[in-house]
């Protein structure tokens, strides 16, 4: 497996421009199944997980390319509604496929799917979503199997504030018969997007972004052309690795009304922020201050996506900070790792008391899911010494070459690749 070398102890510098939100590309690319024909959607990034629906979709019939940032779908050939199982395995959100794959056959076969090991995800909101606009639904040894001549409009209150659930339901419900009303929806700016990509298609849909969202069905939707919104949490990590490194460094191609709860939190902690227009300036000359209590929730409270990575600017604050993480319970994996690089951090169920040390130091770390890895990234950047992030591949799946949009801001950090043995060539 891939690992990352970096050589810390150097601030961070310069300009970099942030790529497509992965989580906002997902579900669009998903949804376009709902329509027949080529979409063109622009500043999709070229990450792991996105390769991986790419390939979903094509061996579902679709024809699919990726250049630059720029995805081409051909839905025309859509051909089956069963969605390979070693492929949903691979990644949570192949969960999108649900809705629309349902409302353009009348059924679709998938598996419990896989992805970072941060905690249980059910899709218990997903299913009963579907049910409620008519779906039949059978599981049976982790295959689901949903069936529906015709989904039909209805009022559904989700107990809980899914993202995922609340963009499968939209998607089934664009063009079901009559009315949906989702209360309890999440307000993710991805939800929002979904819902911009959805009516460029023709849809008619409202309320993404609040609490309520309400979809009128419509007989057919259409082909278009979409640019995926920036990706704030690849934002977040960044402004967050300046701090931490005492650095300054200026955002390019972002939206700062995705990341208020984090600038104020950065704030907080006494780090420089300055806005303007879709431009982020973040700078710390200094040691940052301590926050006493931060707590993770859905947006537009601090997300559970940025905790990991602010962890490592606690650990080196003066003072005393607390963290309580109220999303996933796997969430603090990455603190036996920074353990080892000299952090002062213990935990009692789902809190984290960090105590801030002068300096952290370079050793070999293991990323054990996506965030964890940026945050073991930001660490290494910040520590003395020479530090080894290995299993690199989880943070793949949410970075384009985290590697290379580190170095653009001079940082001393790259990638090493596995040479096969003999063994290896021989298979």
């Amino acid at each position: 497996m891939d690992k990352l070398v970096i050589e810390g102890g150097s601030p961070l510098s310069g300009t970099i421009r942030i790529h497509g939100a992965k989580n906002a590309a997902l579900p669009i690319l998903a949804a376009s199944l709902l329509a027949e024909g080529v979409h063109s959607l622009h500043n999709v990034p070229k990450l792991l997980d996105i390769e991986t629906m790419l390939d979903i979709l094509e061996r579902l019939g679709c024809r699919c390319t990726h250049h630059e940032e720029t995805v081409t779908i051909d839905t025309s050939l859509l051909g089956t509604s069963h969605v390979p199982e070693d492929l949903m395995r691979q990644m949570r959100s192949s969960i999108f496929l649900m809705g629309p794959l349902l409302s353009r056959f009348g059924e679709v076969t998938i598996y419990q799917p896989g992805g970072c090991a941060i905690g249980e995800r059910k899709i218990d909101l997903h299913l009963q979503g579907l049910q409620a606009l008519g779906a039949e639904i059978e599981e049976n040894n982790g295959r689901i199997s949903c069936r529906a001549e015709r989904l039909s409009g209805n009022d559904i209150h989700l107990d809980y504030p899914s993202v995922g659930a609340t963009e499968n339901i939209m998607m089934a419900a664009a063009m079901a018969e009559g009315t949906t009303t989702i209360s309890g929806a999440a307000r993710e700016p991805e939800i929002q997007d979904l819902q911009y990509f959805l009516n460029k298609m023709g849809a008619q849909i409202m309320g993404a972004g609040t609490d309520t969202i309400t979809i009128q069905g419509v007989e057919r939707l259409y082909p278009c052309t979409y640019e995926v919104i920036p990706d704030r949490i690849v934002a977040g990590t960044v402004m967050i690795a300046a701090a931490a490194t005492r650095g300054n460094v200026t955002l390019t191609h972002t939206n700062a009304g995705h990341l208020t709860s984090l600038i104020h939190v950065l704030k907080r902690a006494g780090v420089q922020i300055t806005v303007c227009n879709d431009i982020i300036n973040v700078s710390c000359m200094g040691r940052p201050r301590a926050v006493q209590r931060i707590v993770t929730s859905p947006y537009p409270s601090f997300p559970t996506d940025l905790q990991s990575q602010f962890m490592v600017l606690l650990s080196l604050a003066d003072g005393f900070s607390v963290i309580k993480e109220t999303v996933f319970e796997g969430r603090f994996k990455h603190v036996e790792e920074m353990a080892r690089m000299g952090a002062d951090i213990s935990i009692d169920l789902n809190r984290a008391f960090i105590r801030g040390v002068q300096r952290l130091y370079g050793a070999t770390v293991e990323a054990t899911d996506l965030r964890a890895g940026a945050a073991l990234v930001i660490a290494g950047l910040a520590a003395e010494g020479t530090t080894v992030v290995e299993q690199a591949h989880h943070i793949d799946r949410g970075y384009d070459g985290i590697e290379l949009l580190f170095q653009k801001l001079g940082a001393r950090i790259s990638r090493k690749v596995p040479v096969p043995g003999p063994f290896d060539l021989a298979n």
